[in-house]
């Protein structure tokens, strides 16, 4: 009996601490990724911080033909830190510098935004060096920048042994609470129940009972309460027994000193007497087997209800987490889009930035010119023509260029407030639309696809704007990440209506569509056809909450594989 309660101990021990052991390697395994992609992120913004940095004085340097000052800005790269080479080449293909760890290039670079990984751990990042001048761009030769996974690595090499001391000190601790744990709630209770119940002594079995020294009120108590009781009812038993045994002969003795004659009626009525006392001795038996069959399920119904009511309150609070994690999924959802969103404008608003500070700095430049000419009294009329034309063209460029950046800040300023916010308020449909898109073009700029939108120019509608550009950019979005995946040249046409009180959108792509199995899961929770690659999952289903429970509408999807997505959406107006 020992070694069934000792091995019942170990395996229940040995499968809680396997399946611990498990998560904390694979949770363990998993942090230590996490942080070296983030790393690697860092030294990617780092990267990106050192091109706009250098990029402006390297391509001048280039257009100049000064070549000492690009090797000397390569030689001033390689004493960063996170630069382990850097190779400068012109617009011929030609190397200017090739210094540190490269490796040699087929082909010009283009630049892609990412890290380009190389074997023995190391990575480059690549960009164009452009001039422009006059609304005219020239490529003047390019940059590569390399790095490698040693610096990665001794950025986070405290971290590592960090989350490896943790996992270690951790997992000794809960080895050891465990182990405590199991020996004194379930081996020692356990092994104390069988040397006591070993020890029984049928005649003197009120000496028999069990005793526990438990704190708390578990199976084990049980167990010793119900074999007390039946301890209990054998004792009583057996004193009936006894009881009735002392009767019995107390008439048999009466009978012996009754007369001869009545011997035989007497004889006859003592055996019925006995099978009279067989019978209530029998069901005296019964009911007592009923009484504790009773009191049992009495016991195991109480129990029951405790444990259904335990259950509700975890259900409960089961629910109010789930609803907590949905609405901070969707706050994520939300933040994430606008995240994107400064991204995309920050990137389009740098460019014509970017002209107007070339401009500037050119017509300093001619200003200086003239100014040098007029004080050596040696300015003509053709000196002064050139740079009054030059000046009306470089004008022209800066209030052409800030006013495009004008555009792209203000229509991003008001996207980005409704986004933040759930406040209603009346506004244009149409108008909103295109400052959507708008706001979303910096995302798609580098690839042909054509939004179409056709909407009345007059409908006005009352609602959070935040919900109608959560929707569309969710909608948009995924048409050109997963519908244009492989394709360009993508065509999205969103048709609105008005039909009596509702609004009803028609939004169609021409993308490479859903299969049956595919288009039922649409709207669930956390599916995506890019698991693993970025897609949470989470976009369709978010865009369905909005459309059925803030707009008060409904939305419906259609699709077939090669023949595009279609989406039905219809939500009252109230104007």
């Amino acid at each position: 009996m020992a070694s069934v309660q000792t091995g019942l101990s170990r395996k229940l021990l040995t499968r809680v601490l396997s399946v611990y052991f498990i998560l904390t390697f694979i949770v363990t395994i998993g942090q230590i990724f996490t942080e070296y992609l983030s790393t690697k992120s860092h030294i990617e913004s780092e990267l990106q911080t050192l091109k706009n940095t250098f990029s402006t004085s390297l391509t001048r340097a280039i257009w100049e033909v000064n070549i000492p000052q690009a090797q000397s800005i390569a030689e001033g790269l390689m004493e960063l830190p996170i630069v382990t080479g850097v190779q400068i080449r012109d617009e011929n293909g030609e190397y200017i510098a090739d210094l540190g760890m490269t490796i040699a290039q087929i082909r010009a670079p283009i630049s892609t935004g990412e890290l380009d990984d190389h074997s023995g751990g190391l990575f480059s990042y690549s960009f164009p060096l452009i001039f422009e001048f006059s609304n005219r761009a020239s490529t003047v030769g390019d940059v590569t920048l390399y790095s490698n996974f040693n610096i990665i690595f001794s950025r986070i090499e405290v971290g590592i042994f960090f989350l490896l001391g943790n996992a270690i000190v951790k997992t000794a601790f809960l080895v050891f609470l465990f182990m405590t744990a199991f020996r004194r709630m379930l081996s020692d209770p356990l092994m104390e129940i069988t040397q006591q119940m070993s020890a029984f002594n049928p005649e003197h079995p009120e000496e028999s009972k069990v005793k526990l020294t438990l704190h708390d009120e578990n199976e084990l108590r049980l167990l010793q309460y119900s074999y007390n009781q039946v301890i209990d009812d054998l004792i009583i038993s057996q004193q009936k027994l006894k009881s009735t045994q002392e009767e019995l002969k107390r008439v048999n003795k009466k009978l012996d000193d009754q007369n001869l004659l009545l011997e035989q009626e007497v004889a006859k009525k003592t055996a019925s007497l006995s099978q009279i006392m067989l019978d209530l001795e029998r069901q005296k038996d019964e009911l007592i087997t009923n009484q504790r069959e009773l009191r049992q399920e009495n016991e195991n119904r109480q129990y029951i209800e405790n444990v259904l009511r335990d259950k509700n309150k975890e259900l409960a609070k089961s629910m109010e987490h789930l609803k907590l994690a949905q609405e901070q999924l969707l706050e994520s959802e939300r933040m994430a889009s606008l995240g994107g969103l400064v991204a995309g404008i920050a990137h389009d608003v740098n460019t014509p930035l970017g002209v107007g500070v070339t401009a500037a700095s050119f017509l300093r430049d001619r200003i200086d010119t003239v100014k040098a000419a007029y004080e050596d009294k040696s300015l003509t009329n053709k000196t002064m023509a050139s740079f009054l034309g030059e000046a009306e063209q470089t004008t022209h460029l800066l209030l052409t260029n800030l006013n495009r950046a004008s555009e792209l800040i203000t229509s991003f300023k008001q996207v980005a407030v409704d986004q933040t916010s759930e406040a209603e308020r009346v506004f244009n449909l149409k108008i909103y639309l295109n400052e959507v898109l708008q706001s979303l073009a910096p995302s798609f700029k580098h690839q042909q696809h054509t939004v179409n939108i056709d909407c009345p120019d007059n409908l006005d509608i009352r609602s959070a704007p935040g919900i109608i550009a959560q929707i569309f950019t969710n909608m948009i979005m995924n048409s050109v990440i997963h519908g244009f995946e492989n394709m360009n040249g993508g065509i999205i046409n969103l048709v609105v209506k008005e039909e009596d009180e509702d609004v009803v959108i028609t939004y169609e792509d021409n993308g490479c569509g859903l299969n049956e199995s595919q288009l039922d899961r649409l709207f669930d929770a956390f599916f995506t056809t890019k698991r693993g690659q970025g897609g949470s999952g989470l976009g369709t289903h978010i865009m369905y909450n909005l459309v059925t429970q803030a707009l008060d509408g409904q939305i419906e999807a259609f699709s077939e594989p090669g023949k595009g997505l279609r989406y039905q959406i219809r939500f009252p107006k109230r104007t």
